[in-house]
């Protein structure tokens, strides 16, 4: 019985949804597009489609990649950090602002197996992508292409931790190039003020989940 009621909730949530874009539900949130403030970020949402760690799309019509205001702003800091670096290099945007129906979605996809820990409760809260405050990010080149980190984006496992990643070399899990390049992100988002989270090299936190939680307003739509 329970587990039809959430169906149903999902579905009404869906069908209120398809009633307002989703950008212009963002925007009411007070969210920025994050490429009014620098072209130059590439903008990829990995939810947008079926490629990514839970398989099924998970934003409908979804595809610009909007954070809250502070961390837009920090976020275009980053990408000029980075062109200081190498001007032919580019920040690429997997996800950012991420709304309470689509985090409930995802959890229910993976609630039960072994991917449930990567994906933060709703119930509780959810995490710092609800709140505008997150983004998970990667670098390209001049030519679009992913600099070799070890991993993909949103891969699940040992081989994406950053706080292991000299063992990782000498294990030849990944080389020493794709430790420097991960390095290079870090270096530039750390400069803007984000943060990155010990088991996924490619996300980024701008402020705690306590923080968030007392100072914004979650995306509860």
């Amino acid at each position: 019985m329970r587990f039809w009621l959430t169906i149903c909730m999902l579905a009404f949530a869906f069908i209120n949804l398809s009633a307002q874009s989703m950008d212009e539900l963002m925007k009411r949130y007070g969210m920025v597009d994050i490429k009014g403030l620098d072209s130059t970020i590439v903008v990829d949402l990995m939810y947008a489609g079926a490629d990514n760690f839970v398989g099924e799309a998970m934003y409908h019509g979804l595809t610009k990649a909007y954070l809250h205001p502070k961390a837009a702003k920090a976020l275009a800091v980053a990408a000029k950090e980075l062109r200081k670096v190498n001007p032919e290099y580019k920040l690429k945007v997997c996800d950012a602002s991420r709304p309470m129906s689509a985090q409930r979605r995802m959890y229910q996809t993976v609630r039960g197996t072994s991917k449930a820990p990567y994906v933060s409760n709703p119930a509780r809260g959810g995490g710092l992508h609800n709140y505008g405050m997150a983004v998970d990010i990667t670098i390209v080149d001049k030519y679009g292409k992913e600099l070799p980190m070890g991993t993909k984006v949103d891969h699940l496992g040992k081989e994406a931790n950053i706080d292991r990643e000299y063992d990782l070399v000498r294990l030849k899990v990944i080389t020493e190039d794709e430790r420097k390049n991960r390095l290079l992100l870090r270096s530039v988002m750390r400069k803007a003020g984000f943060q990155p989270l010990r088991s996924e090299w490619w996300h980024f936190n701008y402020c705690t989940r306590r923080e968030a939680i007392a100072k914004y307003r979650i995306l509860d739509f």
